[in-house]
């Protein structure tokens, strides 16, 4: 008994700490950029006399870190960035913790609509229905789907099951997405997909 508890306590711990990693990384960096972009307009807001609107600079913070990413993905575009951000990322990137899970993932749910995850279902599970994504289809009939966790859908469970546990949806996969990384809402769409099914 002791030992199934310590195995349950651990594998509850490192289940949870895979969970929070990967957004308090995310977290910490985007914090990181903010306050660098602080730091950096403080002297400037204190030549044009507006040091007291602490307001002010960290509207203008948010500002830049939106239109740093809007020019890294317009960078990103072109045939050079493309280059420039492969080589990067294989000689920088890809040695960071949880890196490419997370890229893989992304890729995935917001990727070509050739991917493993183009397919928006509802599962039941324990007479429970779930939104999942299809990840493949054996010969013989079954179904692999991914159910995300909310709301980081980089985690989740894997299911192996026919069709007649599905509800396959006609819906995009990143609208899908969207209710799970905002812990439900937004479900209605997923059960007005489900209700033309059978209709």
């Amino acid at each position: 008994m002791l030992k199934e508890f310590q195995k349950f306590s651990f594998t509850t711990l490192i289940g949870g700490l895979l969970v929070l990693l990967p957004i308090t990384i995310f977290i910490l960096l985007v914090r990181f950029v903010f306050d660098l972009i602080s730091n950096f307009l403080n002297p400037i807001a204190a030549l044009f006399g507006f040091i007291d609107n602490p307001f002010l600079v960290q509207l203008i913070s948010f500002a830049l870190v939106i239109a740093f990413c809007f020019f890294v993905g317009l960078a990103v575009r072109t045939r050079s960035g493309k280059a420039i951000y492969g080589y990067l990322e294989k000689q920088l990137l890809e040695r960071l913790p949880f890196y490419s899970t997370i890229r893989g993932t992304v890729q995935q749910v917001f990727g070509d609509k050739g991917s493993s995850f183009s397919q928006v279902v509802l599962i039941e599970v324990f007479n429970v229905q779930m939104t999942g994504f299809v990840t493949s289809e054996s010969p013989n009939g079954i179904y692999t789907v991914f159910v995300p966790t909310a709301p980081n859908p980089t985690n989740g469970f894997i299911f192996h099951t026919t069709a007649e546990k599905l509800t396959f949806l006609d819906m995009r996969p990143e609208d899908a997405m969207r209710t799970v990384i905002g812990v439900g809402t937004g479900s209605e769409e997923l059960f007005e997909q489900k209700d033309k099914v059978y209709s």
